[in-house]
């Protein structure tokens, strides 16, 4: 700038509020099964991404649970779907342990494949199952590769032969990311002629991307009419008004069952986390969104010079962001601030610096009273009515 010139000089300046896309919620991510699925289409261990899942059918064959899987979700929406085919085992444990897969070696197997799916294929999933496959140790996976991701996985507790099979089977799981269904659904099998029992965790994924695409991450899975089912493989006794049903047992249970009012829905917003804080599914998804958008607004700025100006740009985009949130009702309320305790002069001058925020979840409305009562109220001007 003080070299001579003679004329006009225009400087760009770079800085001020960023636009951070929003976190991409409604990314499915399933590990299936299928021996006579086209090979190129669905290559054995590695992630692929379907961006139209009904036109991907065609390549699914029929043995396994690939095609039902993604029939089930095509139902319901069209979302990305990351899809990893593993190879049927000789037997069960064989196949559970394909399913499961391993970080070793040079390329990731079985459920560890959707860790690699976003260098791959440039998307997370962040909603996570194996539908027909979800043994106990299964699941077990599913809850540690879902906190990895930052994710949900819907795990199905269909073997237990009875509800209070499933609230035990519930007790085996503590992680917060994961949700436990029971029963299954119903569906007609045109290939067999005849009702099928239908994986409930397919459609739950299927559903939970579709209620992220119309509602957003902060409305739970409950309550929402489920497509291409035609009833439930287990008897299950609910009631709008009574708690001592089988429905309010396993929901007391943090079970999510199934009900027919005004069709077919899901019924429950609990996870399995031991904290109480993260108890219901929306508050989970919420605090997996906040964080990661908070770490894309900050990531730029790593190894930048650590400046007042620096820190105050952070903090106001931060801050916008949240109160984008609270005026679209996915939060409550939430701000960021600059903690002076946290932030030391010996800690910024060796480049280490710590922002805080909070925020409210936005809770489910689980459970509604209505206070009745009966009045003579009313009649105290019964005589002046007869006149006309």
């Amino acid at each position: 700038m003080d070299d001579f010139h003679h004329g006009v000089r225009v400087i760009e300046v770079t800085g001020g509020a960023r636009t951070v896309r929003a976190v991409a919620t409604a990314v499915i991510g399933v590990v299936c099964t299928s021996s006579d699925a086209d090979a190129a289409a669905f290559p054995i261990d590695r992630p692929v991404v379907l961006t139209d899942v009904r036109r991907a059918l065609a390549k699914t064959g029929k043995t396994g649970t690939l095609r039902p899987t993604l029939q089930a979700i095509a139902d319901q929406c069209n979302t990305p779907t990351v899809v990893v085919r593993v190879p049927t085992g000789n037997d069960d444990a064989a196949t559970t342990s394909a399913v499961i897969g391993s970080a070793e070696g040079a390329s990731f197997t079985g459920l560890y494949a959707l860790l690699a799916a976003q260098a791959q294929l440039g998307v997370r999933p962040r909603i996570l199952g194996a539908p027909g496959l979800d043994t106990q140790p299964v699941a077990v996976a599913l809850g540690v590769i879902a906190k990895k991701l930052r994710a949900m996985a819907y795990v199905s507790a269909a073997a237990s032969a009875k509800k209070e099979d499933a609230v035990l089977y519930r007790k085996n799981f503590s992680q917060r990311e994961l949700m436990v269904i029971w029963p299954d659904f119903v569906s007609w099998d045109t290939a067999t002629n005849s009702t099928q029992n239908a994986y409930a965790t397919a459609r739950a994924l299927g559903l939970r991307a579709l209620i992220d695409q119309e509602q957003g991450w902060h409305k739970s899975l409950s309550n929402v009419p489920v497509a291409g089912v035609t009833g439930l493989s287990r008897d299950v006794f609910w009631d709008l008004q009574d708690p001592s049903t089988d429905a309010g047992y396993l929901n007391a249970g943090d079970v999510t069952t199934l009900v027919n009012h005004n069709g077919y829905r899901f019924w429950g917003s609990r996870t399995c986390s031991d904290d109480p804080q993260f108890a219901f599914e929306p508050f989970v998804r919420t605090a997996h969104v906040i964080a990661d958008t908070l770490a894309e607004i900050a990531a730029p700025n790593v190894d930048k010079p650590l400046t007042p100006m620096l820190v105050r740009d952070m903090l106001d985009e931060g801050n916008a962001r949240f109160r984008w949130w609270k005026t679209a009702g996915y939060l409550l309320g939430g701000q960021c601030w600059f903690d002076n305790e946290q932030n030391p002069a010996d800690r910024l001058f060796s480049g280490k610096l710590a922002l805080a925020h909070n925020y409210t979840p936005v809770p489910p409305a689980e459970d509604i009273t209505l206070r009745q009562s009966i009045t003579d109220v009313y009649l105290a001007d019964f005589a002046s009515r007869l006149v006309a």
